[in-house]
């Protein structure tokens, strides 16, 4: 859970938690399963946004998964 706790993210984290219920499977399980599919689907654009991303962060791998999550996770349902 180290690395999924380093999130940080209140919202991150809820969302994450939320597809992990869903789906039967651990946040960890969860977080793999976004970065691969980053891998193998993402364009050129993603790519260099990603770096651009990971160029201004103090941590850059930890904002390249926050990145990733934000885009491969369910948004939060409101209210």
């Amino acid at each position: 859970m180290g690395l999924v706790a380093a999130f940080d993210e209140p919202a991150l984290l809820t969302r994450l938690a939320t597809a992990a219920d869903a789906s039967g499977r651990l946040p960890a399980e969860i977080v793999g399963s976004a970065v691969r599919n980053f891998l193998d689907t993402a364009s050129d654009d993603h790519w260099t946004q990603l770096i651009g991303l990971m160029n201004r962060a103090e941590d850059p791998g930890l904002a390249a998964m926050r990145a990733i999550l934000e885009k491969s996770l369910p948004a939060a349902k409101a209210g």
